[in-house]
């Protein structure tokens, strides 16, 4: 059920065909009343986070609550069928990331095609994971943490958001090109899964630095490395995966979709909207503190990154033979 890459990046640049004052007119009422914004996940996490920063700065600037709404299970295809049975009236919106970009290698008998049913308004933010341990785990650091791994194959617990999460795309790829043999538990959001690693129930995490860098610095979770290909302003001390496993990197991304047929003023109008909150010090300097570079952008730019994306970590799933749990 996969939409071929063209065909993709044409339905993007088709959501600005109205012409311009059609848009105008319907843009200057919208919204109306409450926005829902359903995310794939449970509260806590990094999709979680970006999407309250986000809304909470919409909320403000239009007059209009956007209550986020989450819905977690089925590696967000939950929350992203939700989407797609919507109404295409600009009044549901969905976090989009990762697992939107992998599901349709991962679930073939998926009720919805994401790149046909899902319209790409903007990215908002792009954000490394960070691996972190218990502090009670033997290892204090990412070479101590890959002999201790090698010397226990199998041994090792690795929690997850879910499967087919950016978390859980991140520990794949790292047991992959690191050569060790550590046991995915999935659990449903990032939330849950630290609160396993807090208490101890599981050994190692790739959560986003939104959900997970507070219990670093208050030494609830010992950080081993992030998963970017450059070290992250927001974790100064804590080196690059890359930098041990050559060639390794990993970047989540989060976005904004809509329903196939909401208005293309109405798409417009969020975008612009959303820009300018990715161009505003305060918010920006918020999405910085958590370790997040700021994308932006026009739709057909979003729809780009997802393409690109949804091609890369198909290559990933069928080299690891990943399924879902």
């Amino acid at each position: 059920m996969n939409v071929p890459r063209r065909q993709f990046l044409q339905l993007t640049a088709g959501a600005a065909a109205l012409p311009a004052f059609a848009r105008d007119a319907l843009a200057q009422s919208y919204p109306s009343r409450p926005v829902r914004w359903i995310v794939g996940f449970a509260p806590g996490g990094g999709n979680d986070i970006v999407a309250r920063l986000m809304g909470q700065w919409l909320s403000e600037r239009l007059g209009q609550p956007f209550i986020v709404d989450n819905r977690p299970g089925g590696g967000a295809n939950i929350a992203t069928e939700a989407v797609v049975n919507a109404a295409p009236d600009g009044y549901t919106l969905l976090m989009a990331g990762i697992p939107n970009a992998t599901n349709a290698a991962l679930y073939p008998n998926l009720k919805f095609n994401f790149m046909r049913e899902i319209m790409p308004v903007v990215g908002i933010l792009r954000i490394p994971n960070v691996m972190v341990v218990h502090p009670a785990f033997p290892a204090k650091t990412l070479p101590e943490f890959l002999r201790f791994a090698k010397a226990n194959p199998g041994k090792i617990n690795m929690a997850s958001p879910g499967t087919g999460s950016g978390g859980h795309l991140s520990g794949e790829l790292f047991k992959l090109m690191a050569g060790v043999n550590l046991v995915h538990v999935p659990f449903r959001g990032n939330g849950p899964a630290l609160t396993a690693l807090i208490g101890g129930q599981v050994d190692v995490l790739f959560p986003s630095p939104p959900s997970s860098i507070e219990h670093i610095r208050a030494g609830q979770l010992r950080g081993l490395a992030v998963t970017s290909a450059a070290r992250s302003a927001a974790l100064p001390d804590l080196p690059t995966i890359g930098e041990f496993v050559p060639g390794y990197e990993m970047t989540a991304w989060f976005g904004v979709g809509v329903p196939k047929g909401t208005p293309a003023d109405i798409i417009d109008r969020l975008n612009r909207e959303i820009n300018s909150g990715l161009s505003d010090p305060k918010l920006q300097a918020r999405f910085v503190s958590e370790a997040g570079t700021v994308i932006g952008g026009s739709p057909a730019d979003f729809g780009k990154l997802i393409a690109d994306e949804t091609e890369k970590w198909a290559k990933v799933i069928a080299a690891t033979n990943m399924k879902p749990e």
